[in-house]
């Protein structure tokens, strides 16, 4: 029952999973910086009930300071660090390939080195199932090609599973590379599809459909993730990477009509381009997910959603 380190932790993933560590009497550390990327305010709300338990330490600072990292690892002492902290998002990366280098690449390998010298022994970070690339071959298993990346982003996931190997190979760290599959439910990320969408949809504003609706990704619901996470904290061993998704695939139009009729407000659907960078489908094969941890997702993007626009239209109210 170690202590865990939870980089990036006031974000959608990294604030729900403080929350189930906090709540199963764990000891948590944040590391996080809240940077401008979206509304640092939406953060510090993601941490209010986290910061009220005696359990839970903040650090507010950037996983790239060598120094405050050296610190942290040395001061907390942590038995694991979950790795969440990332410069995210497929198109802004391709705004801005050099910081998604440098926070993406650089800052993971800074974390590592700081895990090595004061001898934290077990990694779980957060990979991106963007690796796959336009893989043709479907569902993606953790065995295929991902060698293709098509945004910086994605490569800079990929870099981070290769800088964990190296870790694992010369260090004897115990690392799992977590591929997340378009995670989704309530504090999502503003600019994310489902959250878009539904702000416009209720605002009778202009839906965005980039190309003809048709690409296809496979959502999955935080409480799943949170779960699985919590199953790995305390199994890491070894090298491994790992698919988290629901393993069912919805196409954009079809998210659009579900998200339309939650809201019981019509979509008035632009068509536009696709998008460089932006993948034709997502789809998990966790059948090692489930041989490791024992993974079976229990909700489905029409189960999720519900609690999602219950938690938006709370939000939208108390604005």
């Amino acid at each position: 029952m170690g202590k865990i380190l939870v980089t990036g932790g006031a974000g959608f993933i990294g604030s729900h999973l403080i929350d189930r560590l906090l709540a199963a009497g764990r000891e948590v550390t944040c590391l996080d910086l809240f940077d401008d990327f979206y509304d640092p305010a939406i953060k510090r709300r993601n941490l209010a009930a986290a910061r009220s338990s005696p359990l839970f330490h903040l650090v507010e600072g950037d996983i790239r300071d060598e120094r405050l990292v050296e610190d942290v690892l040395r001061e907390e002492d942590p038995d694991v660090l979950v790795h969440l902290a990332a410069r995210a998002g497929v198109r802004p990366s391709i705004e801005k390939p050099l910081l998604y280098q440098d926070v993406n690449v650089r800052g993971t390998a800074l974390l590592l080195e700081a895990c090595r010298r004061q001898g934290t022994r077990r990694f779980l970070f957060a990979s991106s199932s963007s690796v796959y690339g336009n893989n043709r071959k479907v569902p993606f298993s953790e065995k295929d090609s991902v060698d293709h990346p098509v945004s910086p982003y994605a490569a800079t996931k990929k870099a981070g599973e290769l800088l964990g190997y190296t870790y694992h190979h010369l260090h004897g760290l115990h690392f799992w590379a977590l591929r997340l599959f378009t995670v989704f439910g309530p504090r999502q990320r503003p600019e994310m599809a489902i959250h878009k969408f539904t702000r416009l949809i209720d605002r009778g504003e202009e839906v965005p459909q980039f190309g003809d609706g048709s690409s296809r990704r496979d959502y999955t619901y935080i409480d799943d993730i949170t779960e699985a996470l919590m199953f790995c904290i305390d199994r890491i061993e070894g090298y491994e990477i790992i698919n988290l998704g629901e393993s069912r695939t919805t196409t954009l139009a079809e998210l659009i009509e579900l998200i339309s009729n939650g809201l019981g407000k019509p979509a008035r659907v632009r068509v536009l381009p696709a998008q460089p960078g932006d993948v034709e489908q997502t789809w998990a094969d966790i059948r090692r997910a489930a041989e490791l941890i024992g993974y079976r997702p229990r909700f489905t993007v029409e189960e999720g959603i519900r609690p999602f626009l219950d938690w938006y239209l709370r939000e939208r109210k108390g604005a």
